[in-house]
């Protein structure tokens, strides 16, 4: 068992509970973690006997383009996509950080994390 690590994925989106967050819009940072069997990959040398990298992150951006209230939603949303559009990973685990929120103080983020 391996663990496929993507980390550091930036974007500019559009979720949050507050009227501004939805139109203003903010940076957000994810990072996944993908449990996966790549015995044959190790062998054959060959991208369609593991998980394709580049697939795997069109997906969270499209998932990212969709606006949502909650980080959770966000957060299974993508988990759910991944689970659905990759079926030979075991097990998947993603942190959500939301940079700089509104929150009336100075911060760095708030963040979630998720699993399945």
């Amino acid at each position: 068992m391996s663990t496929i690590a993507i980390e550091g994925m930036e974007f500019f989106a559009y979720h949050g509970c507050f009227k501004e967050e939805r139109v203003i819009g903010t940076k957000f940072s994810i990072d996944l973690f993908l449990k996966v069997h790549t015995n044959e990959a190790e062998k054959s040398d060959k991208l369609e006997d593991t998980v394709n990298y580049q697939a795997v992150y069109q997906l969270v951006k499209e998932e990212m383009e969709s606006k949502s209230n909650l980080l959770e939603h966000v957060g299974r949303r993508i988990l759910e996509s991944i689970r659905e559009a990759f079926p030979q990973i075991d097990s998947a685990k993603i942190k959500i950080r939301k940079l700089n929120p509104p929150l009336g103080g100075k911060m760095d983020f708030v963040s979630l994390e998720l699993d399945y």
